[in-house]
């Protein structure tokens, strides 16, 4: 079997910003919403037999305990944080399973969803699918891959070395030295990804970089700033690691089976007629007799 993993918040919003606005009878914006679900759908149509989603059912996690910058709810429209737990609901009435995390980030849920499916033998193949360069860390060879679903890429553990130039293991740690805007930490002054790259292919992480650069056995532009920066700066590098780094073991399933679709709830269809989407019904029932 392959088990696909998909970042529900991510979908939320990238359709959000291309798909028109759309309201139901009593006003409500649902737009993101039918489209994430059709995306869903068209998997399922695709063949896709096993299936979970994360969302972030609140923005905040524990990440903004450690780093007061980290990303937050605010400056996200009203129009698409109303849809979020609404998404969850759908999902779940199509038959999906859902991972709606509060305290921890639907990134830790995939990586935890990634690690339990990985060590099933009955798996042939973990999909992961976000373009997020936090999922990179958790690519395993062929078997746990990530998948750019508007480009179809799909990038296994070369493809993490081709794109980042450090292994799914130093993923962490590079961003720990060049920072995500995205996740609102910035890393550390002077370090790209060239220089990020080039060091942590040699050294693998943090911890294994001699503290001068005369004992760097990597030529880098500027590498004496650059190693006095990281000894000066070494606690907020760690910092950065441990918000960087995914949560891999969370509980969310017994059983890899949880995630088999098996066909829509009785309550699908009343739903979709509230969205004024009947046709995804529809095509729910006739997906699910198709597969028995």
């Amino acid at each position: 079997m392959r088990v696909h993993l998909l970042d529900g918040t991510y979908e939320l919003f990238r359709h959000f910003a291309v798909i028109p606005a759309a309201q139901t009878a009593d006003g409500r914006e649902v737009g993101a919403l039918r489209a994430v679900l059709g995306s869903v759908m068209g998997m399922l149509e695709d063949g896709v037999t096993h299936v979970g989603v994360a969302t972030d059912h609140v923005i905040e996690s524990f990440r903004n305990e450690l780093w007061p910058g980290y990303k937050t709810g605010a400056g996200v429209p009203a129009q698409l944080m109303a849809q979020f737990e609404p998404l969850e609901e759908a999902l779940r009435a199509l038959g999906i399973a859902v991972w709606a995390m509060t305290d921890y980030e639907a990134d830790d849920a995939l990586a935890s969803a990634a690690a339990l499916a990985a060590a099933d033998p009955r798996v042939e193949q973990v999909v992961i699918a976000t373009p997020d360069k936090d999922l990179a860390q958790c690519v395993r060879g062929t078997r746990v891959v990530q998948l750019e679903r508007r480009t179809g890429r799909v990038i296994d553990e070369a493809g993490v070395m081709e794109k980042f130039g450090v292994p799914p293991a130093s993923i962490p740690d590079y961003l720990a030295l060049v920072g995500d805007s995205a996740d609102g930490f910035p890393g550390l002054p002077g370090w790209g990804a060239k220089s990020a790259s080039a060091v942590l292919a040699r050294y693998g992480h943090l911890e294994r970089i001699p503290p001068s650069a005369d004992g760097w056995e990597v030529a880098v532009r500027g590498a004496a700033r650059l190693a006095a920066t990281l000894v000066e700066r070494i606690d907020d590098a760690f910092l950065f690691r441990d918000l960087a780094t995914l949560r891999d073991d969370l509980p969310l399933f017994a059983d890899v089976e949880e995630t088999r679709w098996r066909g829509p709830t009785p309550a699908f269809a009343a739903l979709c007629a509230e969205l004024d989407a009947r046709r995804l019904g529809e095509r729910a029932v006739e997906r699910a007799a198709a597969v028995g």
